[in-house]
């Protein structure tokens, strides 16, 4: 692993965001709450991490859409401190990271949580929930065709063992393309990470 340098919160809570305005699933969603605050997209889209404001309101939005900060939904047994870094993970790596303990992706990877397991049922031609696999497909072409992805988001007691927080989608495309390329990560570290990342 290639650690690139200090992250923070600010800037883990606006690539959830950006990675999930342009989600099939949640982007609609997100987008009625953006106007519920009477904000503009470009607050996710160019987030300014030097603006104070900016980044009160992303927390907001995430708290309001995924319970960040709330000890709810998606970050559930989150722990309040966490220490981000920026970096690349090698395919030897990302292999071993885990899909979040979450029915679709328990069952799209045929209980092992690993996206490589999910690769290769998706070659099979095997769904989750009959839920269509086209998404992953697309997304590892766009891969191949030497299209770039936003970071990954992963976290865990150490940097050994990884759990997906953000970007199931982008990982289950790695794992079909084959890890062509080192992944771009934000990484967060926390001592007591094992009550979220199971």
């Amino acid at each position: 692993m290639q650690v690139w340098g200090e992250s923070g919160e600010d800037e883990m809570v606006a690539c959830v965001l950006g990675g999930e305005l342009s989600s099939r699933r949640f982007g609609q969603r997100l987008r009625s709450h953006l106007a519920l605050a009477e904000q503009s997209e470009q607050l996710l889209t160019h987030p300014d991490l030097s603006d104070a404001g900016a980044n009160s309101a992303r927390r907001a939005l995430l708290a309001a859409t995924r319970g960040y900060g709330e000890n709810r939904d998606l970050f559930e047994n989150f722990p309040d401190r966490v220490t981000w870094t920026r970096a690349l993970l090698s395919a030897g790596e990302a292999v071993g990271v885990r899909y979040i303990d979450y029915s679709y992706w328990v069952e799209l990877s045929g209980g092992s949580r690993r996206p490589i397991d999910a690769a290769a049922r998706i070659r099979a031609g095997l769904r989750a929930f009959d839920v269509p696999n086209e998404p992953f497909v697309d997304a590892a072409q766009a891969l191949v065709r030497g299209e770039r992805f936003p970071p990954l988001i992963l976290v865990g007691e150490n940097q050994d063992n990884l759990v997906c927080l953000e970007g199931h989608l982008r990982l289950t495309a790695y794992a079909l393309a084959g890890f062509p390329t080192g992944i771009e990560c934000l990484i967060g570290i926390a001592p007591t990470m094992g009550r979220w990342a199971q």
